[in-house]
């Protein structure tokens, strides 16, 4: 037995009404670079599957921002970044060094030691090398293996890739800014 589950009268009596469009916003217009840059993204294997979130957000937003020449080294875990991010700067070859990484309580040691040494290890990289260094390494007080906690930091990387990626160009134009007024003798 078939039933309708709307009188059919009731449903060409009522006019359909279509919502008006929403009109699109369009894309932030993002000063250009006087000269190219060429940024390192140094991305921490340990919990891959949620740190190249960061990467993948990164990539995009740093694109929208004219960073469009960036290399990606993985090294093993958070703890390795900043010697990486050190023999980089060292090069030369990079205006601007993404370090991320996910640091959790594995219960042997104190992951809140490991977190803080790898962020003040990456601060000491670029004040003796003076190329700017980013940190989206997380840090989370509590981290279950459990597909929840996955979906959620993987969300929250994506969101720290885009700010990173914010941040890092809105440094390299400032810096930019900044060392054509000391070339200057303004400042």
């Amino acid at each position: 037995m078939n039933q309708m589950l709307q009188d059919p009268q009731t449903e060409t009596s009522q006019p359909t009404q279509t919502p008006p469009p929403v009109p699109q916003e369009p894309a932030p217009a993002h000063p250009r670079f006087a000269k190219p840059q060429r940024v390192a993204f140094v991305q921490a294997c340990w919990h891959r599957d949620v740190v190249e979130e960061a990467r993948i957000a990164f990539m995009k937003e740093a694109e929208a921002r004219h960073l469009t020449h960036v290399d990606v080294f993985e090294v093993p875990g958070s703890f390795e970044i900043p010697l990486h991010a050190q023999v980089l700067a060292k090069t030369r070859r990079y205006t601007a060094i993404v370090a991320a990484g996910l640091v959790v309580d594995g219960g042997i040691y104190r992951h809140e030691f490991v977190a803080d040494t790898v962020i003040k290890a990456l601060m000491d990289v670029q004040l003796r090398t003076e190329v700017p260094v980013f940190s989206a390494v997380l840090t989370p007080q509590q981290f279950h293996e459990t597909e929840v906690h996955y979906d959620f930091f993987r969300r929250h990387f994506s969101i720290k890739g885009v700010e990173v990626a914010a941040a890092c160009a809105e440094t390299l134009h400032g810096l930019e800014r900044l060392r054509g007024q000391v070339a200057a003798g303004i400042v």
